[in-house]
């Protein structure tokens, strides 16, 4: 079982430390800020998550070229927790952000590129916009089936969102 408390009072003392040796805007304080907010993620701590991903974002924004891959992480933490949160439409702003960066990056039948579409898609299910979540679990799908292995999880989640999917709308 995990044990959040315990990962949080090791992140934390890592990130004090960082703060007292790094300057402010240094890269290496986004995988503490990350880790934290991961932490309160799985607590459901949701509010606290945000903001420790957003300060992660800040950083690398300020501190790392634009077409870094972090930034993509960031933006898709960030989608998650709104996602998790109820708030569809800044999930959505969020992980179309981490797509334009993947699409700039990545070959096109990028496995990532499918988790950012099933990302997408999701949204767009939550919304309630079916013909747009069928559309983008589509994309993820034919990019999943090319690039994973046919028993691959991964997989079964596209199916069965857009069983989902058909489902809700009939």
């Amino acid at each position: 079982m995990r044990d959040y408390s315990k990962a949080l009072s090791f992140y934390e003392k890592a990130l004090a430390i960082r703060e007292l040796s790094l300057p402010s805007n240094h890269p290496d304080l986004c995988g503490s800020y990350n880790n934290i907010g991961l932490v309160y993620g799985g607590m459901g701590d949701y509010p606290k998550s945000l903001l420790s991903h957003e300060k992660a974002l800040a950083i690398q924004q300020q501190s790392l070229p634009s077409n870094h891959p972090d930034l993509v992480k960031s933006y898709n933490n960030i989608g998650l927790i709104y996602y998790n949160m109820g708030d569809s439409s800044k999930a959505l702003s969020s992980f179309e952000k981490a797509l334009a960066f993947q699409q700039q990056s990545l070959p096109s039948k990028h496995p990532d590129l499918g988790g950012s579409y099933y990302n997408i898609g999701n949204a767009y299910r939550n919304m309630r916009d079916y013909s747009k979540a069928l559309s983008y679990y589509g994309k993820a799908l034919a990019i999943r089936e090319q690039s994973l292995p046919s028993n691959h999880p991964d997989l079964g989640s596209s199916y069965n969102n857009i069983g989902v999917v058909y489902e809700n709308m009939g």
